[in-house]
């Protein structure tokens, strides 16, 4: 008689509204009886302890040492850094939504050297963007250019350099706060690195693609547009972003992306 298949053990490494939505997929749809743990910083383990009911760690050593088959990163840029290559290295897969912390060359190469010696994979999410897989497959041919350009309510600048640079309060029209490559724009707007980072890694890398920010006043949510040249043709795609309905903070589609990564990955012969 054939023996049933054991459920793998995942960790969350991060439990906010994109944390908790993860999880209750994983319980609900993608791999219902599978073991959930989360690692969490020691300041806030008791409280996440009591609030998901879930086992908690605090180590990266230790968590490793549990054994879990994937881990999947939703808790920002520092987590990557500290905890991602550890665990690559003891042989551990894991997601990364927070893709803008890999506009830092090192860490790339130190993520990349850890999943090497651990024979593990680092799987990137598309995040809030999309036409990635195409991009990915144009570069095959060779692409001569792409730009991402990024709008955003003049508001939803407070608390960025655009500040500095333009009087968000009086904008009229369309304002560019922001024109560079793409490894500037990951560190001087960090909120909006996860897609300049999806679109570099995807295309030309940090150095060559372009990347404009824009206070548009003409606009109610998150618009994301992008446009790629190449011996293919030419790519043009614009997205407009429905927040989380539990955080409007939080895009729809980044939870949805990481959801559709989670489905391929556990269950690589669906085809719905």
């Amino acid at each position: 008689m054939t023996e049933p298949l054991a459920l793998p053990r995942i960790a969350l490494l991060g439990w906010g509204a994109i944390g908790q939505r993860v999880q209750a997929t994983l319980r609900d749809r993608l791999m219902p009886g599978a073991e959930i743990a989360l690692f969490a910083r020691p300041s806030s383990a008791e409280r996440l302890r009591r609030d998901s009911g879930l086992p908690i760690f605090t180590d990266v050593q230790a968590l490793a040492a549990w054994q879990p088959r994937l881990a999947i990163e939703c808790a920002g840029h520092a987590v990557v850094a500290e905890v991602l290559p550890p665990l690559l290295r003891a042989g551990i897969d894991v997601v990364i939504a927070s893709v803008g912390a890999l506009g830092d060359a090192a860490l790339r190469a130190d993520i990349e050297a850890a999943a090497c010696a651990g024979g593990a994979r680092p799987l990137v999410v598309s995040g809030a963007i999309g036409g990635l897989d195409a991009l990915r497959a144009a570069r095959q041919a060779g692409l001569d250019s792409v730009r991402y350009t990024g709008r955003k309510p003049p508001q939803a600048w407070r608390g960025t350099p655009a500040e500095q640079r333009v009087d968000l309060g009086a904008i009229t029209e369309p304002t560019v706060i922001f024109d560079g490559c793409a490894a500037d724009a990951a560190r001087d707007y960090p909120r909006n690195a996860n897609v300049t980072a999806a679109v570099a890694l995807a295309g030309i890398g940090f150095e060559r693609t372009a990347v404009r920010l824009m206070a548009d006043p003409g606009v109610t949510a998150n618009v994301h547009e992008l446009d790629a040249q190449g011996a293919f043709g030419a790519l043009q795609l614009r997205l407009q972003n429905a927040p989380l309905p539990d955080n409007p903070k939080s895009s729809w589609l980044a939870a949805l992306s990481i959801e559709a990564t989670l489905a391929s990955y556990f269950h690589p012969q669906s085809l719905s």
